[in-house]
């Protein structure tokens, strides 16, 4: 799972039942969400704010030393099947060392569920691109896009969903298991958050959960039974 997919109040769409009923076999029954008609002209979702000009800095101490991960909604835009994406910009340092730098591309429908939309990922070995798996635009060899945020997660506590589809390369799966959770990390403390299982069966076994915060979006992510893998250590801009 990659880091771009770590990261209001209305009723369910069609479009969203759409997305929730399909199976995380990969080699299962086919996906085919109803992609919304109307799209909104920036990502408000509280859950998943994207204000151009904010940066967010997460961290991690793992056993082969610090990683940092820097992440900056820019003010460019993308055109992908004649929606405007948000351009945001995820990079990735272990021990200041660049090892991962990823353009993600989001968009909010009218409802104001957040989809995802595609990944540009470029991996590094001591300077050199030695990977881009994991790349995927919706429309391109089949990719299609998934939620990454509902407009009232509270609604779909317990419901699968793709977050995105690219098959064999990008097939990441969600659901809601919590509201009302409060979260501490070094940026600080937050209440009235939501928990989600993130996995893909594309790396069987590996279950993570995130904890998003309004008005702030991803705080923290931790494995199953509570280990760290990033959390929030400082947010600046607008």
């Amino acid at each position: 799972m990659t880091q771009g997919t770590y990261w209001l109040v209305g009723v369910v769409t069609s479009a969203a039942l759409a997305v929730a009923a399909c199976s995380n076999d990969p080699t299962g029954p086919d996906y085919n969400p109803e992609i919304p008609t109307a799209w909104a002209q920036a990502v408000t979702n509280p859950y998943y704010p994207l204000v151009p000009g904010t940066t967010y800095q997460y961290s991690d101490e793992t056993a082969e030393g610090l990683e940092t991960i820097t992440v900056e909604v820019t003010d460019q835009t993308k055109t992908i099947n004649g929606v405007g994406a948000t351009v945001v910009r995820d990079r990735a340092f272990l021990e200041g060392e660049l090892i991962e730098d990823t353009q993600d591309w989001f968009a909010q429908d009218s409802d104001g569920n957040v989809w995802y939309l595609g990944e540009d990922t470029k991996e590094y070995e001591n300077g050199q691109v030695v990977s881009t798996a994991g790349s995927w635009e919706w429309g391109v060899d089949g990719a299609l896009p998934g939620i990454i945020m509902w407009a009232d997660p509270a609604t779909h506590v317990g419901e699968e969903y793709r977050q995105e589809f690219y098959r064999g390369e990008a097939e990441d799966f969600a659901k809601v298991i919590a509201v009302d959770q409060s979260v501490t990390v070094p940026h600080g403390s937050f209440t009235g958050c939501i928990k989600t299982e993130d996995w893909t069966p594309l790396e069987p076994g590996v279950l993570e959960n995130k904890y998003y915060c309004p008005d702030i979006g991803l705080a923290l992510e931790e494995k199953e039974g509570g280990e760290v893998l990033v959390e929030l250590v400082e947010v600046t801009g607008p």
